[in-house]
């Protein structure tokens, strides 16, 4: 049966969509009929920087053009970024929380438009898109309840605006919440939208909360151009980086010399132990999940390490589980739809860019022609598409057995839904292949006696450890960091988030050099 576009969802009529509901954050379309975003700069919509071309991964078509800034337009938006912090700083609370409950509602009302902008420009299935909106959105909700006892001992804003990096896989509920609640805090903020996607989502949602009075900066570019600015600049009060080790070690490299406040998030293999383990169902249900979003998340699990007595029943849970994982384009319908239907209820889209498609390919052809066992490879063959689609930034699952030790996928995240077994005969050969990327953010261990679990969870590199079950980053009052290269400086989440952007006399905590005690996960 031939597929087509669900109705209503087209990118002509998203972008149409955007543009009304923020006129003055778009130029309008150029003779080759494609819209640029603007900048919000020194207070106000923008229409500096040079155009570059924004794709879609769902069929590599050209969505907008991202104007990017140079490092001296960029720098002047600092410094008035840092002259508006310092207005804000001496606004009182409640004044900051009825701002930000304004924006909160402006955002709740044109919550579809911004879970359909993540659909197209990052690739996320319609449900995730919606939650990864309402998590932000109820997210802030609670802080801003929550916030008067979180500054009750005197905590004060931070000497100068919040920098804020991030990936592109999280537009709301990572970079957008954060940024609402450090304003909450009293601090003005920069964001810097991500070069691979979700840049207008972040343009709707930053008008919004302009409009309601927040003293907001969003600023796009690469990151050569303005990495030097958004994180050395002697204005900026703290950076908050999401992302890949490598451009994570390079922020980190650019603090070294500085006192400046700073969290910065990065990858690690997270990894699932399964030692002396029979609750086959209940591991089947909690991994099927795991494939949302084609695992391109921080909080993923692509790592399986198995006691060699259980492999084979490991197996004969875990190849059915990939087997029925539904991916393909995040809006093609049948003609039986009609208006009011649900969307496809897929697992996945595409990666992020035919680029990581590619990459991600060439790392399983790599790992398999060095000894790896391919225990399942799928095709994109039956998989939803629109006839003629560009299908290149898809990746169907793989599995594979024993990567050998000089191969990526042995150390690294793949980010993409490609899962690596490792087989171990002793629990020291099973923490020492959860171990392998030198820190994580999670790991989760499958065992029936939870005690042994927990003796087995002390050694993990990882902040959070599940016991028969996941972790994720986590919520509101749920505390989130990690262990080795996986994470550098302030940890977040509840209380953290607002002591890790303020002031005060308590000390903070996380992943400093001269501290390394963790708080209760």
């Amino acid at each position: 049966m031939a597929l087509r576009l669900a109705d209503g969802t087209a990118w002509a009529e998203t972008l149409s969509r955007a543009v009304e509901a923020a006129p003055e954050a778009f130029d309008p379309a150029g003779p080759d009929g494609t819209t640029t975003l603007r900048n919000l700069i020194e207070g106000d919509w923008a229409p500096a920087g040079t155009p570059s071309p924004v794709r879609t991964p769902i069929d590599n078509t050209v969505l907008v053009n991202l104007p990017r800034l140079d490092a001296a337009t960029a720098r002047a938006a600092v410094v008035s970024a840092a002259a508006a912090h310092r207005d804000w700083a001496e606004t009182p609370l409640a004044e900051r929380k009825a701002r930000v409950n304004d924006a909160l509602a402006a955002l709740r009302d044109h919550r579809d438009l911004l879970a359909l902008l993540l659909v197209w420009e990052i690739g996320k299935p319609w449900r995730l898109a919606c939650a990864d909106v309402d998590r932000a959105l109820d997210g802030v909700r609670w802080y801003v309840d929550e916030i008067d006892r979180m500054l009750a001992d005197g905590r004060e804003p931070l000497p100068g605006p919040v920098s804020n990096i991030a990936s592109w896989n999280y537009p709301m509920s990572v970079l957008v919440h954060a940024e609402l609640v450090q304003l909450l805090a009293g601090n003005a903020v920069i964001a810097k939208t991500p070069s691979q996607g979700g840049a207008v989502c972040l343009t709707v949602a930053h008008a919004l909360m302009h409009r309601a009075g927040l003293p907001t900066t969003l600023v796009s570019g690469g990151g050569e151009e303005l990495s030097e600015v958004l994180v050395r600049a002697p204005e900026i009060g703290a950076v908050a980086f999401v992302g890949g080790r490598s451009n994570g070690g390079k922020v980190a490299a650019a603090l070294l010399d500085s006192d400046k406040r700073h969290f910065i998030e990065q990858e690690g293999l997270n990894a699932w132990g399964i030692w002396n383990f029979s609750q086959w169902d209940m591991l089947a249900a909690h991994l099927k999940k795991g494939f949302e979003y084609g695992k391109q998340r921080c909080t993923a699990y692509p790592r399986f390490v198995v006691q060699r007595d259980l492999v084979d029943e490991f197996l004969d849970m875990y190849l059915p589980v990939v087997r029925s994982v539904r991916f393909g384009h995040p809006l093609a319908v049948g003609d039986d739809w009609s208006a009011g239907d649900p969307l496809p209820e897929l697992d996945f889209g595409p990666l992020i860019s035919a680029t990581k498609a590619d990459e991600l390919r060439r790392k399983v052809d790599e790992a398999v022609r060095g000894g790896a066992v391919p225990l399942y490879r799928g095709k994109l063959d039956g998989a939803p598409f629109l006839t003629g689609q560009d299908t290149s930034a898809y990746v169907a699952p793989s599995v594979l057995l024993a990567p050998p030790g000089r191969s990526r996928l042995m150390h690294a995240e793949p980010f993409g839904p490609v899962d690596t077994i490792v087989v171990v005969d002793t629990t020291d050969e099973l923490l020492a292949a959860m171990n392998a990327s030198n820190g994580a953010l999670v790991a989760s261990l499958a065992c029936d006696d939870e005690e042994e679990a927990a003796k087995l969870a002390v050694d993990l590199q990882a902040f959070k450890v599940g016991i028969n079950k996941p972790r994720s980053r986590g919520d509101r009052d749920e505390p989130f960091g990690g262990r080795g290269a996986s994470w550098k400086g302030a940890f977040v989440g509840g209380e953290l988030l607002v002591q890790a952007v303020t002031v005060g006399r308590s000390r903070l905590f996380g992943n400093f050099p001269d501290y390394n005690s963790y708080p209760a996960t």
